[in-house]
């Protein structure tokens, strides 16, 4: 099988789109010696580097030249190498160091090493192209490209590199909708502006992805969908004018999957509506239109909605007993556990602990990338106040029930009857706050005798006793000596 091309997302300032179409060179006749070892190219036929409209300032580094080793050979392909030539842009690009760390050069020209394959495939940005001022869309260059080894023949391709259509942009502010329930349609309505001075030739094209067990679920004529409906892509052919901003016609739909608490749907638009290989399923229903729309607020190059649904995370605190004798340090495992219906991907929110009366914590012991740390929460600030004890913090692990726990160390100072703390919980999707505090008791026994005798109210004054006992006899013993006869 080839290897696929490596396709990167664009920047928030460039756009980027590859043809359906590779330019894949045919492999010519392998070099003597080679036990019928061949290279394949798999670049695309076509590349956007950058819109008009941003012109000097653009930068791009997402073109790559995919090298393939052709299945079936019976050694690898030793020290392959790639000679990519730009000279073909001057006037439309320019060129410069990528993130390429195997590539070298400079001027027009750069060569970038792909090691030793076999029956597989590499790939790797030879440089960063640069936008030039005074560019028009559709002025192109091209870039040609040629992949050898030492015991293959060498191969070659050639890339047309276009100058796109103007930037189109959407609402610069995160949108945020809550009450979402799931398995029922809720509606996004994605807007644009074109503020450049180009007018969209070519038409344009919407792309929305939903994350986090959201799906798409309109299904307009003009749009086309992933296999799984996580993915749409709808074009437009609407010429979208400089100075205009629009919007779709009709809300689009999506739902989210039971037991969600959160998703992310992200949309952006593009004036290169080439439809991506990896939408085939077309819609059936009527097509979208696009309406004119105000263009204040549009700025971004796409734009995130954040998604809450109905569905609850029910947070309820783990809770445990100090019980020990006067002196005693105990370990109490305290926390919050997670009653579901919702899982969260991330450990947020917090639990607080006020100790109970007569007790002192003196550590909350946790282990963090193999540190070890003394205290797990944020200490009070003023005596009485509760240890905060933060999910998110990095120092807890959560157990695949949903209960995350830490050890909590206390000393027993003295004996209070029916001294109780408590512990609180607090999660941003805990919609049941009923059952969100716990009690803990102290149970505190007696000290033994060996350590009341111990004690510095018991243990001092015993030995100051003993001191003055010693003493006195010590003075009464060199009286009765008397002085020494002469």
């Amino acid at each position: 099988m080839p290897l696929p091309i490596r396709i990167t997302r664009r920047t928030a300032a460039v756009t980027v789109s590859f043809a359906a179409v590779l330019a894949t060179a045919a492999a010519p006749a392998a070099a003597d010696g080679s036990d019928g070892v061949a290279l394949r190219l798999e670049a695309p036929a076509t590349f956007v580097m950058y819109n008009a409209d941003e012109g000097a300032k653009a930068a791009n580094g997402d073109f790559q030249v995919p090298v393939a080793v052709v299945p079936g050979n019976t050694e690898p392909a030793r020290n392959i190498k790639v000679v990519v030539d730009a000279s073909g842009l001057e006037g439309v690009a320019r060129v410069g160091k990528g993130n390429g760390g195997n590539c070298t050069g400079s001027g027009w020209v750069w060569t970038c090493e792909y090691g030793t394959l076999q029956n597989d495939g590499e790939s790797t940005p030879p440089f960063t192209l640069h936008g030039v001022d005074g560019v028009r869309p559709g002025d192109s260059g091209t870039v040609t490209y040629t992949a050898s080894a030492d015991n293959a023949a060498p191969v070659t391709g050639i890339t047309r590199m276009t100058v796109g259509g103007p930037t189109l942009h959407s609402p610069e502010e995160e949108e945020r909708v809550t009450g979402v329930e799931p398995g029922k349609p809720a509606r996004l309505t994605p807007r644009f502006a074109n503020h450049s001075r180009f007018t969209a030739e070519q038409g344009v094209a919407l792309r929305i992805t939903a994350q986090g067990g959201l799906l798409v679920t309109s299904r307009p004529g003009n749009c086309y969908f992933n296999s799984t409906s996580t993915s749409a892509w709808c074009g437009f052919p609407a010429k979208a004018a400089a100075g205009t901003a629009y919007r779709v016609s009709s809300p689009l739909t999506y739902t989210a999957a039971p037991d969600e608490l959160t998703g992310l749907l992200s949309y952006s638009w593009s004036s290169d509506p080439q439809r991506p290989a990896e939408h085939p399923v077309r819609g059936t229903g009527a097509p979208l239109t696009l309406t004119r729309t105000a263009g204040r607020g549009l700025t971004s190059g796409s734009t995130n909605v954040a998604v809450e649904t109905t569905v609850q995370a029910d947070y309820t605190p783990v809770a445990g007993t100090v019980r020990g004798r006067v002196g005693d340090t105990v370990s109490v495992r305290l926390g919050v556990r997670d009653l579901g219906p919702g899982r969260l991907s991330d450990d947020v929110g917090r639990f607080e602990v006020v100790p109970p009366e007569g007790t002192t914590v003196t550590s909350i012991p946790f282990t963090f990338e193999d540190t070890d740390g003394k205290w797990a929460c944020d200490r009070p600030k003023k005596t009485g106040g509760a240890f905060v004890c933060d999910l998110d913090s990095g120092r807890f692990w959560p157990g695949d029930d949903g209960t995350t726990t830490v050890d909590f160390r206390f000393r027993v100072d003295r004996q209070v009857p029916g001294a109780r703390g408590t512990i609180r919980t607090y999660g941003p999707y805990d919609r049941t706050p009923g059952n969100d505090i716990a009690v803990i008791p102290l149970e505190a026994s007696p000290a033994p005798p060996y350590r009341s005798a111990l004690r510095p109210a018991v243990l001092v004054p015993a030995v100051l006793v003993a001191v003055a006992a010693v003493a006195g006899v010590l003075l009464y013993r060199r009286r009765r000596r008397g002085p020494a006869s002469s």
